[in-house]
């Protein structure tokens, strides 16, 4: 798995959030992005890390480790 997309994972599950409430709060299929059946757009990703209230860089640093 891509590390972006075990990160947006792991964002969502600290969160207790399920995939059907981040679609039914952004309508972002995070499905999708997490299981790679599509590619995330910068901006997507951006729109999903706002939501997690974690910015890219924020973001990247964590998937670095």
């Amino acid at each position: 798995m891509n590390y972006y997309r075990q990160g947006l994972k792991s964002l969502r599950t600290e969160r207790q959030l399920t995939q059907e409430d981040v679609y039914n709060d952004t309508g972002i299929h995070i499905s999708r992005i997490e299981t790679g059946r599509v590619n995330v757009s910068l901006s997507t990703l951006k729109a999903i890390l706002d939501y997690y209230q974690t910015s890219l860089s924020q973001f990247f640093q964590n998937i670095q480790q």
